[in-house]
This record gives structure tokens, sequence and C-alpha cells, in this order.
């Protein structure tokens, strides 16, 4: 399976690499957007977090609540959580090929960004909000910034975060024409409402998915639609993983509206974990998926 996961794992690397030969395939002015860069969490349980997180799923914590999934990605969590009804996200990331070039972009097309890019450690990075109000970092690496993930993880790659939208026509205009996302599936509960979007960052295979319809959320629902998803090559392998692990999922592993194999998983504090094969095994519902590039 470790072989597996590898391979896995390198189909989203190969567009980082792209990014750091040569900038990658950005519109002009644009720096390249290589794929997802981290997720940010709050917690009121750090201990079951480490459990979660770091037992359940494998991943390294080279550092106080910052769990290493590859040396480009890592979900981080914070024990900051006030009270049952606050959101869990604090932000999600991407990573860029020139941070201080995107920041001048966003700027030249209004966007509301900092006076200046932060450093830390070398790594460049910055942060914005999004139409609907979410907090959007990128981030330049430094050489070596994040450390080797380890052997454990249950995966090597997130492969997407999704988030709630209220707007998307406002969201598009953020995420597809000024930052150059790309559609590449779109599907719903049923056939003729669309409930999901897969924007796929521009020059990389990760994406950002869209969670329309979602109205007034408990704690719980807004805990399963800002989420992360896991790649795995063998969904039933990942499956018995977490089991052997001790975590007993609410289900076993299906075949979701998109085609593809998926487990959720859910942290202490409800944000949803999403094991999934990265290739449809059936048809997916509702309109083609879009191969990646």
């Amino acid at each position: 399976m470790r072989e597996l996961i590898l391979k896995c794992a390198a189909i989203g690397a190969a567009g980082i690499l792209l990014a750091a030969q040569g900038g990658g395939n950005g519109a002009a002015g644009r720096p390249a957007i290589v794929g997802v860069a981290h997720i940010a969490l709050r917690t009121n349980d750090m201990a079951g977090a480490r459990e979660f997180y770091g037992h359940v799923l494998g991943f390294r914590e080279p550092s106080g609540g910052r769990f290493a999934v590859n040396q480009h990605q890592e979900i981080q969590m914070f024990p900051n959580l006030a009270s049952d009804t606050q959101d869990r996200l604090i932000n999600i990331a991407f990573e860029t090929a020139n941070a201080r070039q995107l920041r001048s972009y966003l700027a030249s097309r209004g966007v509301e960004v900092p006076e200046t890019v932060s450093d830390t450690g070398g790594s460049l990075w910055f942060e914005v909000r999004d139409p609907e109000g979410h907090a959007v970092e990128f981030v330049q690496y430094a050489q070596g910034a994040l450390p080797e993930a380890g052997d454990k993880g249950i995966s090597q790659r997130i492969i997407h975060v999704g988030v709630t939208v209220q707007d998307r026509e406002a969201e598009d205009r953020f995420y597809r024409d000024l930052l150059g996302f790309k559609e590449t599936w779109h599907g719903g509960m049923k056939d003729d409402r669309t409930d999901w979007v897969d924007m796929r960052v521009p020059d990389g295979t990760d994406w950002l998915e869209y969670m329309l319809n979602v109205h007034n959320p408990s704690p719980h629902t807004l805990g399963v639609m800002h989420h992360l998803a896991l790649g795995v090559p063998d969904i039933q392998a990942g499956y018995r993983m977490v089991l052997d692990r001790g975590y007993q999922p609410q289900a076993p592993p299906q075949i979701g509206r998109d085609g593809k194999w998926q487990l959720n998983l859910y942290d202490p504090n409800f944000t949803r974990v999403e094991l999934m094969e990265p290739k449809p095994v059936r048809t997916p519902c509702c309109s083609p998926a879009a191969q990646s590039e």
C-alpha cells in the first residue's frame, strides 16, 4: 500500500515541480497556483485531535498542532475553539510559485490585500478574504520549509478542501476569473440540483469544493461542509487501517455521486476528513468529470 500511496502523492507533486522550474501556466501577471497547502482548524480537545490526526490518520506532528501530510501540505490545529457554535475552520491555503507577485496581482484587480507579504523562516505568505468571507492564504515555501511526513500516514496528499458557498457567481469571479481555477465537475444529491462544484487549481491537480445550498447549519453540519479530503489509492485498505488503529467509522466506504470511492471520518470537533480514491470507478452523476491535466 505504501508504494501506491507514493504514486498517488506524485500526481500533485508534478504541479509543484512545474512551478519550481518555471512558474507553471499562470495567466499574465498571475504566478502559478499549484495546489492545496494546508487547512487550519480549531479544536477544544487537543488530546483528541492528536489521537485522530496523529494516531488514527498517522501523521507526524513535527511542531505543536501541525500535522505533516507531505513536504508541501499540512493540517494545522489550534486549541482556540471558544464555543460549540464557533466555526471550526480558520483558513484554507494554496501554494503559489511567487507570493509577492500574486499579492500585487490581486491588489491590481481590486482585492483587499495586506501591505506586504509575511516571512516565516523564509516562507512567504499573505491572507485575503474571498467573497464569502473565508480566509484564504497563499504561501510560497522556502526550500525544505516543511519536514518529512514520516511513513505511517494514511495518505500523502490532501486532494481537496471544501467550504460553504452562498453566492456561486461571486465565488466564481474570485476563484475562476481572478485566480484561474477551473470547474471539473458539479453534482448534487439529485440529478437536477447542484450541491457541489469542484474547482481545480490552475497549475496542479488539487481542487476546492464549493458546498452549496447550506443554510443555517448546525456545528455538526458545518463540520461536514468545511472539510478536507485525503487521496488514497485503495479505500478498503484505508478502511482497514483506521479500524486497526481503533477508529470506528459511522458507515463503511461507499461510492459517491461523483463515482469515486470515499470514506467519511470525523475529528473530535466534527470536522470531516474524507478518504477518497482520486479516480471514478463508475460514471459520475450530473455532469462529466474532467480529466486531470
